[in-house]
């Protein structure tokens, strides 16, 4: 079982540094702008550093006017921050499509440690199993079956042509205590599974780019929305396994919108941008996302 961590950080001894990682697939709506200023909040309340990583790894979603938007938008709201593309930093460079090579290090050492298999089940061999029952999924992500878990993948020298999925030790519980929500429980195996680290087209996987980045950019806290709370348990999984510490973690609520559905980039109508359009003021924003 890994021990769950109640403390800010369990990156021993080191001074705060939070991070922004918004990605330019779409418009900054309500939610990132609630959960960002309250990334802002805790690195001025910790008296911390905090960076600007643009998370511009999908190649065919994301776009340069989303990334300046972005970058505008979080100006207008008011975060400022002391390391990011726009200025650069002990740390960079601050965009994952410049990053290539330090998640390429962390494949070859998951993969000769034993941690990755390759995996060539096809989107509709995928889709069937995630039509059976799975008792105890919640998220989006099925339990994967298991259909390629034996295969062996120290032959491989790049990772290029197949998904790579991360082994988990079945049975396994994950704890962490988050410092917004409390206590946190979940079973490897049953609550989730056997996760991507790398796609078939050649791009590496959220999971493993964000915990490779936190580590190398020395992050002390993520703050980010609570849809994200199994994430911590796979992302603390792929931590011990690369011999990271792990950084604090603070999830927040969620914004909903009038039907009770979790706010997604689709939401137009509740960008930040479309709000500024209207003669709103950062504060009214603010206020309409929930700022605590």
């Amino acid at each position: 079982m890994i021990p769950s961590h109640d403390k800010p950080s369990v990156v021993s001894g080191a001074p705060y540094r939070g991070r922004l990682a918004p990605s330019p697939t779409g418009l900054l709506h309500l939610g990132h702008g609630r959960t960002f200023w309250m990334t802002a909040r805790r690195a001025i309340e910790h008296n911390g550093v905090l960076i600007l990583r643009n998370e511009d790894l999908d190649p065919q979603r994301s776009r340069s006017d989303f990334a300046a938007a972005m970058i505008d938008d979080l100006h207008w709201l008011g975060i400022r921050w002391n390391e990011g593309p726009d200025m650069g930093g002990e740390y960079g460079p601050y965009l994952q499509s410049e990053r290539r090579s330090h998640y390429l290090e962390a494949w070859r050492l998951l993969r000769d440690r034993g941690f990755l298999y390759p995996c060539v089940c096809s989107r509709k061999d995928l889709a069937r199993a995630a039509s059976a029952p799975n008792d105890g999924v919640t998220d989006d992500e099925a339990v994967y079956p298991g259909t390629c878990r034996d295969r062996d993948g120290s032959g491989f020298a790049d990772p290029a042509g197949v998904n790579w999925r991360f082994r988990v030790p079945c049975g396994e519980v994950v704890e962490f205590t988050d410092l917004h929500i409390g206590a946190k429980r979940y079973r490897a195996g049953s609550d989730f599974g056997d996760f991507l680290v790398w796609r078939r087209d050649d791009v590496p996987a959220y999971q493993l780019a964000v915990v490779v980045d936190d580590a190398a950019m020395k992050i002390t806290e993520v703050v980010r929305g609570a849809d994200l709370l199994k994430s911590t348990a796979r992302q603390l999984l792929l931590q011990r396994s690369l011999g990271y510490a792990a950084p604090g973690y603070f999830h927040c609520d969620l914004v909903r919108d009038a039907g009770g559905v979790r706010l997604a980039k689709r939401h137009d109508a509740l960008s930040i941008r479309q709000l500024r359009e209207t003669g709103m003021t950062p504060e009214q924003v603010l206020a309409m996302a929930g700022r605590p």
